[in-house]
């Protein structure tokens, strides 16, 4: 009886081990931390190659692309701290100076390198109601 109670024990303990050992790398690879851009520049060396959605306001003027190419660099900034981003693909169509931002991709050499698809972006403020107005006709 003892024999088989070791047994069981060795078994479900070794079950456990695989199963946390399991859980532990694909949570690992596929953790995003969502920072702002401020909060990642506060300690850069602890965010490197690290999976991040990154927030922030595209800085105008900053938005380059490469000539027939897909290429950008632009610069995204939250309470006066700028981050590089880098970033290949189509962007959505609200993508423009001062629009607010959240890129997913790896911090790399101090610039963020966005992810295929990595950049989203809302509307800009100036389709929004402005303070102290209600609707027509309401």
């Amino acid at each position: 009886m003892k024999h088989k109670a070791l047994k069981i024990a060795l078994t479900t303990t070794i079950l456990f081990l695989a199963l946390g050992g399991l859980l532990y790398s694909t949570l690992s690879e596929g953790t995003e931390y969502y920072m702002h851009v401020d909060e990642v520049l506060a300690n850069p060396g602890e965010w490197q190659g690290k999976n991040l959605q990154v927030h922030g306001y595209v800085v105008k003027d900053s938005i380059l692309r490469k000539r027939d190419s897909l290429e950008y660099r632009f610069k995204v900034e939250s309470k006066g701290a700028v981050l590089d981003a880098r970033y290949t693909g189509i962007v959505p169509d609200t993508f423009k100076d001062e629009s607010e931002v959240v890129l997913k991709g790896r911090l790399e050499n101090g610039a963020l390198h966005v992810s295929p698809n990595g950049v989203m972006a809302k509307c800009p403020s100036k389709y929004e109601a402005e303070k102290g107005q209600g609707r027509p006709g309401a």
